[in-house]
């Protein structure tokens, strides 16, 4: 059996790609082994425009495949999923995701759930009381797994050269949402990922990322070099909007004003709204 060896050195179109995803400035510090897997990564695009080409019957189940093949803690699969695909339903949604005018475009609007209930049913079929799906650590535990899945489905999907955005917005409309989508207690609607195809009559570009001395360390934590990097990409940042025309605030004011708490916003009062959907939260 012969197996291919990586190139030495990136070749041009990976470079290229390096420099979308870090800025021309840093794009070219990384010695990025080049395979057709890593620049699918590499080329990750949020895509808010689709086409109005329906998916062709097989994409779900691709997708949902998967997805299912992520990992999974201990085996519990403790996540679910809802294709929404029907317009009015996707037209209602969207209200609910601020009125995203691409969950209307997409043809296929999924909505990724921490689920408990499944193992609520076994235990109640077993008469078995399970009181682990009430802690803080199963929802971390579920809304992971739920994540997991959910980027297995999009590379997927962007392997079938279809575009996907995700939509945490939902988490901002849980109520409505749960009643929307009949959810069962034990159920919380995580975010959702909206999938099609590429409206390329619009424009969509890679945005630029920190520099790696931002988010990765070498055997424990170090902070040092924190704000240097985020100078880095303070300006890599503005160089991506400026090429767009777009005025755009820089990255460390953006992240300021939205890691503000705002009381309007559903998503600051996630711990009642978990009680209420029936996770105690011990």
């Amino acid at each position: 059996m012969t197996v291919s060896k990586p190139a030495a050195t990136p070749s041009p179109a990976v470079r290229a790609l390096l420099a979308d995803r870090y800025g021309a400035e840093a794009g070219g510090a990384y010695p990025v082994i080049d395979n057709p897997t890593i620049r699918l990564a590499l080329g990750h695009r949020s895509v808010r425009a689709f086409a109005p080409t329906p998916l062709a019957p097989e994409v779900l189940p691709t997708l949902v495949a998967a997805a299912q093949s992520a990992s999974t803690s201990s085996n519990l699969q403790v996540w679910s999923v809802i294709a929404v695909r029907d317009p009015v339903h996707k037209a209602r949604l969207a209200v609910g995701t601020r009125n995203e005018g691409f969950v209307r475009q997409a043809p296929l609007f999924l909505v990724w759930l921490a689920d408990f209930a499944h193992a609520r049913q076994v235990s109640g079929q077993r008469g078995t009381e399970i009181d682990g799906g009430d802690f803080v650590e199963s929802i971390v535990l579920a809304s992971v797994e739920a994540g997991l899945a959910a980027q297995n489905a999009v590379l997927a999907a962007e392997s079938l050269g279809l575009g996907a955005v995700y939509v945490g917005a939902i988490r901002s409309h849980v109520r409505t949402l749960a009643a929307d989508l009949k959810l069962p207690p034990h159920v919380f609607p995580v975010f959702g990922t909206a999938v099609g195809h590429v409206d390329e009559a619009v424009p969509h570009h890679v945005k630029p990322r920190l520099p790696q001395a931002a988010v990765l360390h070498h055997e424990h934590y170090d902070g040092g070099g924190q704000l240097d990097a985020v100078e880095i990409y303070d300006r890599a940042l503005d160089a991506f909007w400026k090429k767009q025309s777009i005025e755009h605030p820089s990255w460390t004011d953006h992240i300021l004003n939205r890691l503000k708490a705002n009381p309007a916003d559903q998503r600051y009062d996630l711990r009642a709204i978990l009680n209420e959907l029936g996770f105690l939260l011990r």
